[in-house]
């Protein structure tokens, strides 16, 4: 009940900024049409929407680490977590209450996203819907990034990590715009052993029905964000410890 009183208190920070979350599901939909635009007009397959809708799904959800991060640096810079300090709240209730809020937006910004790819030409199937669920597991990934980096980093450090490199390093090693065996050698088993490509895989195998497929790669997304979620709350119970101290 405590973490679902803060969150409340943590989707009217979100409604309080617009402009950003406009931007974080109006610039992958940007990203869709430009691409879209580019296949359509050169002779060979390689911006077909069922391979970058998922992809483009996944790229969307890397901004979330952004709203995360700078939710919980800018509560600290301001000293609003340390007054909060002293109530009854564990580390583990204050994780959770960031995190709730940030779920139904990360799930709303990939149906706007796969919505869109239908008024593209996608094919409208029940698959779209076991895409969003195996999205899901990228979304707490990307929540847990942005909860480690916010407690770690002040609010303009945040902007940096999640902003620029996040989501720069999400895109080039997830294989949203290349086939990473192209590349091959080094850099695809970097990508591989990160868990991005991993989450692009798993959603394009439940697009398009390769229902074996899909756990291989997911179990990949889960364990980085379980870890990530759990070094989050060590991290936080730490911050929380000092500045009780």
């Amino acid at each position: 009940m405590k973490s679902v009183v803060f969150a409340a208190r943590t989707q009217r920070e979100l409604l309080r900024d617009p402009l950003s979350l406009s931007f974080a599901l109006g610039f992958p939909l940007v990203v869709l049409l430009l691409l879209t635009a580019i296949q359509a007009n050169i002779p060979v397959s390689l911006f077909e929407l069922d391979q970058l809708a998922p992809g483009i799904a996944v790229f969307g959800l890397s901004f979330v680490a952004l709203f995360s991060g700078l939710l919980i640096a800018k509560d600290r810079t301001s000293s609003f977590l340390t007054r909060l300090f002293v109530s009854p709240m564990r580390p583990v209730d204050f994780i959770l209450g960031y995190t709730l809020p940030l779920v139904p937006l990360s799930l709303a910004q990939s149906a706007v996203c796969l919505a869109a790819a239908l008024a593209l030409g996608l094919r409208a199937t029940a698959r779209l819907l076991l895409v969003l669920v195996t999205l899901l597991p990228t979304a707490v990934l990307f929540i847990a990034i942005g909860l480690l980096c916010g407690s770690l980093l002040s609010d303009k450090q945040v902007g940096g990590v999640c902003g620029a490199l996040l989501t720069n390093l999400s895109a080039w090693l997830s294989g949203i715009w290349f086939d990473l065996s192209l590349v091959g050698g080094a850099f695809e088993t970097i990508a591989y052993l990160l868990p991005f490509a991993h989450a692009v895989d798993a959603s394009r195998a439940a697009l398009c029905g390769d229902y074996a497929a899909i756990m291989p790669h997911l179990w990949w997304v889960i364990g980085y964000a379980a870890a990530l979620f759990t070094i989050a709350v060590a991290v936080f119970r730490r911050k929380m410890t000092g500045d009780k101290g």
